[in-house]
């Protein structure tokens, strides 16, 4: 999983840390921000594939819009990362191609 990221934290001292689990590797992501931005700043790339080609998508709007930033969290496919607060303990996944319609879904 690649470390390098553009994305940077600001100093804030008042936040607490918590450990989530992002393609099997802990990374450590401030209390109060978003799934989305914690991948970001663990550069992740991509956040899913899409399911006709396959191709890499990362979070963009960051505000509940685009839908780029689907993932896996905790076992729920098409999650919005960037609507989703971390929690210590989370399990985060890439989410590949389309999620599989279940039963319990509808």
């Amino acid at each position: 999983m690649p470390t390098d990221s553009r994305f940077n934290r600001l100093p804030v001292s008042e936040k607490g840390l918590v450990s989530i689990c992002i393609e099997g590797q802990t990374i450590t992501a401030l209390e109060g921000e978003s799934v989305a931005a914690a991948v970001l700043q663990a550069g992740v790339r991509p956040s899913r594939t899409t399911p006709v080609t396959d191709s890499g998508r990362a979070p963009f709007c960051m505000m509940g819009v685009c839908f780029d930033c689907l993932m896996e969290i905790d076992g729920k496919p098409n999650t919005q990362a960037c609507m989703t607060e971390v929690r210590d303990g989370m399990v985060v996944n890439i989410q590949r191609g389309a999620r599989q319609v279940l039963g319990d879904d509808l």
